[in-house]
């Protein structure tokens, strides 16, 4: 991605996040981002194409989240980086800005994408599985959903304790003391 796309990114991300996707013109993004609207049209098509391209970086950064939970063998393992996965979105101010407009999005635009997850999603089965839980398969479905249920939370409560949240998770599944 070129400097000026990124630039781009970063200022749609922003006005998204503050003013919606529906709300925002090309034009003030492109104001912001210091280039032309016609440079947003040639990288991006249309309002569209960048808001695609949006999306299509929190697969890949989300994939990102995910990708050592994947390759564990150890299943208590695999269910304790999976909870505290919910830490990675508040790593800094810029990430848990465009976490946050991910969320705003999903429910703004019904955007969902359940493949993003899915590899994840057969992890924690086959953890809970090894742990002989009696359907992992709905156990891996429920952490995530509350996962997700705490990402939303947390980016709605600035008096969320995300801290309490993962640590009980963590003693409900017997991981830690």
């Amino acid at each position: 991605m070129t400097e000026k796309q990124e630039k781009i990114i970063t200022a749609a991300l922003d006005l998204f996040a503050k003013e919606g996707f529906r709300n925002t013109p090309t034009s003030k993004i492109a104001k912001q981002a210091g280039v032309s609207e016609g440079l947003i049209f040639r990288h991006f098509t249309n309002k569209d194409g960048l808001l695609e391209a949006i999306v299509n970086e929190g697969g890949e950064r989300f994939k990102m989240l995910y990708a050592d939970i994947v390759l564990e063998n150890d299943a208590k393992k695999i269910i304790l980086k999976t909870i505290h996965m919910a830490k990675s979105i508040t790593a800094n101010k810029e990430d848990m800005s465009f976490w946050k407009l991910q969320y705003k999005l999903k429910w703004e635009l019904d955007i969902y994408d359940a493949k993003k997850i899915e590899p994840l999603e057969r992890s924690l089965s086959m953890a809970f599985e090894e742990l002989k839980f009696r359907d992992p398969k709905m156990e891996a479905k429920l952490l995530l959903t509350l996962l997700d249920g705490l990402a939303t939370r947390l980016f709605l409560d600035a008096d969320f304790d995300l801290e309490e949240a993962i640590d009980y998770l963590a003693k409900k599944y017997n991981l830690i003391k």
